[in-house]
């Protein structure tokens, strides 16, 4: 059984997650223990534990969901690249056919998200971590567990911008397709492209350069 405090931490760090609280929004202890029906020392102790890994920062004497600044956006991306072309190169070596069916229905099922842009940006962290599940690699999913915690610091998904979920579909069908016939590099090279092509996109969206549909 979790602890309240484990069940505080979990309530918050998934309502930040889905966009309930968005960078920059206030916490305040006693709306969120009145929120989630919890008392407010497990609260008060979340709260804490969030703001160490800098999921919350300080604005005075108040705590903020926090932001991402350019050069941090940059260096979360690289990383991400990295290890989730790993996860998708172990996904080719050690996916079970099972898995790998999975996958495929995901992929075929999000074509019917297209347009919806909340929806979607939900499927496609299902996707990803299904690959995370499929490497097989325990201490690979634990890394990418934390990647994606910062991943929800982000005011907008890149599937925000116009065409851009018709695009991810294609490259996540490239993905999937490289898993099954147990190409480890190509799986690898789809994953870092995959990544790649949502950082250009969430760049252009922060300058403008291209419309969301948000």
């Amino acid at each position: 059984m979790n602890s309240p405090q484990k069940d505080a931490y979990t309530l918050i760090l998934e309502a930040i997650d889905v966009g309930m609280f968005k960078p920059g929004d206030r916490l305040v202890e006693s709306d969120l223990a009145d929120r989630f029906g919890v008392s407010r020392t497990p609260i008060r102790e979340a709260l804490q534990r969030l703001e160490t890994q800098s999921l919350l920062a300080r604005d005075g004497r108040s705590l903020i969901v926090a932001s991402l600044d350019h050069n941090q956006l940059a260096e979360l991306y690289v990383v991400r690249a990295e290890l989730e072309g790993l996860a998708a190169s172990l996904a080719a070596r050690h996916a079970t056919p099972e898995e790998v069916a999975v996958l495929r229905d995901m992929v075929e099922d999000d074509r019917q998200l297209m347009g919806h842009p909340d929806k979607m940006a939900r499927a496609n962290r299902r996707f990803h971590k299904q690959i995370h599940l499929s490497s097989h690699n325990r201490f690979l999913v634990q890394q990418l567990d934390l990647v994606h915690r910062s991943m929800a610091l982000m005011a907008t998904t890149s599937l925000a911008a116009v065409g851009r979920d018709e695009d991810a579909i294609r490259e996540h069908d490239a993905i999937v397709r490289a898993i099954e016939a147990g190409d480890c590099a190509g799986a690898h090279a789809a994953l870092k492209a995959h990544i790649s092509k949502a950082f250009v996109t969430r760049l252009k969206l922060d300058s403008g350069e291209v419309e969301s549909t948000l």
